[in-house]
C-alpha cells in the first residue's frame, strides 16, 4: 500500500513508521540531554544530517560526498566526546530492568561484581558521624559504590583501608585534616580512601546554592550506580544523591532507611527531593 503525500512525493506504511520511530529517538535523546552542554552538539549532528539528506535528495555528488567523509570520522570523535553520556545513559537502562536482590545477589557473584553489604553497625557509625558533621558545619562528601568499580577514583586518592568508624569518619573531614578535601569511597564494610576526586557534572540547570561537593556528587553519581552522601559545609544540610538526583535528609532514621534499602534492597523512605 502506497500514501500520496502533496502528490508527487509516494510513502508506504513502513516509511512512516521509519519516521516515528526516528522522531521519537531524537526526542528521547534531546530529553536525555536537554540540561548538558551535548545540547548544542547534538542540535549541530541534527543540522549537518539535514544536509546530508538534502544534498543526496537534490543530487549533488560532490557535496553528497564530502559530508558523508565527514559523517564517518563524526562518529568516532562523537563516541569520545559524549562518552560520559553514553555511559549514563547504558547505565539507566540497566537500572531500570530491575533484577530482585537476590537476582542482583548471584549475577554480581557471577560476573565478579558483587559489592559486600554494610551491616548495621556500620550504617549506624556513617549516619551518627553525619549528625555530627552536621551539628558542627563540617562538610562531607561519601561515595557508596555498588555493581560499578571506582578503582580508578580510589587510585586518584589516599588509600585508607579501614573499618568504618564514626570518629575516624570525623577526623578525616576535619577541616585541619590533610585528607578533609575531596571524596571518601566507603565499599561494603570499609572505608577504601580519602581525598579521591570526582567528577563533576556538566549540568547548566544546578542551583547557585550548591557547591562543589554537590556538583561532584551529582557527576559520580550520573556515571556510575555510587550512592553519595554530602554534608554543606555551609548550612550542615545532609544530602543523598542517587543516579543524579539529590535528596534532602530531614532526619538521621531517614538516612539510615536509605542505606539499608541500598544494600539490601529494601524500600526506601518516602521523602522530598531536592529541586535541582
Amino acid at each position: 500500500m502506497t500514501l500520496s503525500l502533496l502528490g508527487f512525493l509516494g510513502m508506504s506504511l513502513i516509511d512512516v513508521l521509519d519516521i516515528l520511530l526516528v522522531a521519537l529517538i531524537i526526542f528521547v535523546v534531546f530529553r536525555w540531554i536537554r540540561n548538558s552542554t551535548a545540547l548544542n552538539i547534538f542540535l549541530a549532528i541534527i543540522a549537518i544530517y539535514v544536509m546530508v539528506v538534502i544534498v543526496d535528495a537534490l543530487g549533488m555528488k560532490l557535496m553528497s560526498a564530502l559530508l558523508g567523509t565527514f559523517v564517518d570520522v563524526g562518529v568516532v570523535a562523537l563516541i569520545v566526546i559524549f562518552q560520559p553520556e553514553i555511559r549514563h545513559f547504558l547505565f539507566r537502562i540497566g537500572s531500570e530492568m530491575k533484577l530482585s536482590s537476590k537476582g542482583r545477589e548471584l549475577l554480581g557473584r557471577i560476573l565478579g561484581t558483587h559489592a559486600p553489604k554494610m551491616d548495621s553497625a556500620a550504617i549506624d557509625e556513617v549516619a551518627e558521624a553525619c549528625r555530627a558533621m552536621s551539628d558542627e558545619k563540617t562538610g562531607a562528601l561519601m561515595v557508596f559504590p555498588h555493581g560499578d568499580s571506582l578503582d580508578y577514583i580510589v587510585g586518584t586518592g589516599d588509600k585508607i583501608d579501614a573499618a568504618i568508624s564514626r570518629r575516624l569518619i570525623m577526623n578525616l573531614f576535619f577541616k585541619n585534616s590533610p585528607l578533609h578535601d575531596g571524596a571518601m569511597i566507603i565499599r561494603g564494610g570499609r572505608i577504601l580512601a580519602a581525598r579521591c576526586t570526582l567528577p563533576i557534572t556538566d549540568r547548566s540547570d544546578i542551583p547557585a546554592s550548591f557547591g562543589m561537593r554537590h556538583k561532584a556528587a551529582i557527576g559520580i553519581s550520573e556515571q556510575t550506580d555510587a550512592d553519595v552522601i554530602v554534608v554543606s559545609e555551609e548550612t550542615g544540610n545532609v544530602s543523598f544523591v542517587r543516579q543524579g538526583e539529590l535528596r534532602h535528609i530531614s532526619n538521621m532514621n531517614e538516612l539510615k532507611l536509605l542505606l539499608d534499602a541500598a544494600f539490601t534492597g529494601g524500600e526506601e523512605p518516602v521523602g522530598k527531593k531536592e529541586k535541582d
